[in-house]
């Protein structure tokens, strides 16, 4: 228990990602937060330096090496600048495919963090390592982890050649096109998984974490009918009030995103954190679902209609149950695209013409908005490049975040091993990063 006069200093290093280190440090005297410094490293800015110089139409497989987990969503948004660039418009079958690839991604990304990384948190676990396999329910989600991932990785090799680094997309198509007989196949497992799912997203509707922001802040993400990830107009709106309801709702032109995303510059972290107009932000399957879950695939819509009635919604944690529905639509969407096609026609990629010009590239990455921006030279050559990824996007929030859970629990004298397991959970909340150590956070007590 914590005492009036109670100082204390929290420091968590070198938490290992992907995309670099992240760390925390909390400084509390009188038992008041003095200084709170969330900071996260995106080396991912190095490759904007790197790919100048380099021929635009290569671009999309060098980029692609940023994240070993989310190495698709890289590949798709930097095609689609390239293809803006050019005034490459890819094919009906082409942008099929795209989704089918990328549906898979969504499957097997979600799944890993939810599974893997948050799962034990409800059930009292460091680990997933930890969970009872003589217990028939985290048997069954022992299995279930396993099941999930392997058909999102399944999908994405049939249609992308690999599940991650997938070799066979490109500017203006595929090098290599799918079989259809394999394409057909999927569907069967799609339909097994479907179970597993909705059992998911149950566990994740009960959960009792809860986590709102006290001030305002926009949720933004791409709007399009058929919810692809990969297509349509930026849609935001702005939480007013911790009820969940939404207003100022404005959709934006993928190509005008960047003048709203509002870089930050952070003196103790080696990223930039954004506002959006001005207002707090948050990007990723939250702000989707809050955005646009109208547009989800009817079938997920009658199965999830308990779950969706949570939604619009500012609980931080609902990030998770938003990401639940996502893998069950992506099933769907999935199973749907792989009924209609009856053939896979072949298709040579489209040729680019080189010019100068400027191509712009907004998908909706698991985490949430990725943005692309290259400028290209007259040889074709890349002249610079802009890349923004989600984590940034969401880092001022997140410190928002924590800052104002830790208050809430000092003010009920909340021990400090309490403290660090729920401002643990709020952060795998955010799924900053795919690839963090199974024990997320290393704790230094001064």
């Amino acid at each position: 228990m914590h005492d009036p006069g109670n100082n204390f200093d929290i420091n968590l290093e070198e938490i290992s990602k992907i995309e670099g280190a992240a760390s925390l440090e909390i400084k509390v005297r009188n038992n008041k937060i003095e200084d709170l410094k969330f900071s996260i490293s995106e080396w991912k800015r190095f490759y904007t330096q790197a790919i100048k110089g380099k021929l635009a139409i290569a671009i999309p497989q060098l980029v692609a090496r940023i994240c070993g987990t989310c190495s698709n969503a890289h590949l798709l948004a930097s095609i689609e600048a390239v293809e803006k660039a050019f005034d490459v418009v890819p094919s009906s079958q082409t942008m099929l495919l795209r989704k089918l690839l990328y549906y898979g991604l969504i499957i097997r990304d979600h799944a890993l963090h939810l599974y893997v990384f948050s799962l034990p948190d409800l059930f009292g676990k460091d680990s997933i390592l930890d969970f009872d396999e003589n217990d028939p329910i985290q048997h069954e989600l022992l299995d279930d982890t396993f099941s999930v991932k392997e058909v999102g990785n399944q999908l994405s090799i049939v249609v992308g050649g690999r599940s991650v680094h997938a070799p066979q997309p490109t500017v203006g198509g595929f090098l290599k096109l799918p079989e259809l007989a394999q394409i057909k196949n999927l569907k069967n497992d799609l339909l097994n998984i479907r179970p597993k799912i909705l059992r998911l997203i149950k566990i994740y509707l009960e959960a009792k974490d809860n986590q709102v922001l006290k001030a305002p802040m926009s949720f933004a993400g791409l709007y399009s009918s058929d919810f692809s990830f990969l297509e349509g107009t930026v849609k935001s709106c702005t939480s007013t009030d911790p009820n969940g309801s939404l207003a100022i709702c404005k959709m934006i032109a993928e190509e005008d995103l960047g003048k709203y995303l509002e870089g930050i510059v952070i003196p103790y972290s080696h990223a930039r954190g954004f506002k959006f107009d001005g207002s707090l932000m948050m990007v990723g399957a939250l702000a989707r679902l809050n955005i646009s879950k109208e547009n989800l695939n009817s079938k997920t819509k009658e199965s999830a209609k308990e779950a969706l009635k949570l939604f619009p919604s500012v609980n931080l944690f609902h990030n998770n149950l938003a990401q639940a529905i996502e893998i069950l639509h992506s099933i769907d969407a999935s199973i749907q695209i792989i009924v209609g096609i009856t053939e896979i026609k072949p298709e040579a990629p489209i040729k680019i013409i080189p010019k100068e010009t400027i191509g712009i590239g907004v998908i909706e990455a698991p985490r949430g908005s990725l943005y692309y921006r290259l400028e290209i030279n007259a040889d074709g050559t890349v002249k610079k490049g802009e890349i923004i990824v989600p984590t940034g996007q969401n880092q001022i929030v997140i410190e928002r975040a924590i800052y104002e859970l830790v208050e809430d629990l000092l003010s009920k004298n909340t021990g400090q091993d309490k403290i660090i397991v729920e401002v643990e959970k709020l952060i795998r909340a955010f799924d900053p990063c795919m690839s963090c150590a199974a024990h997320f956070l290393k704790v230094k007590w001064k």
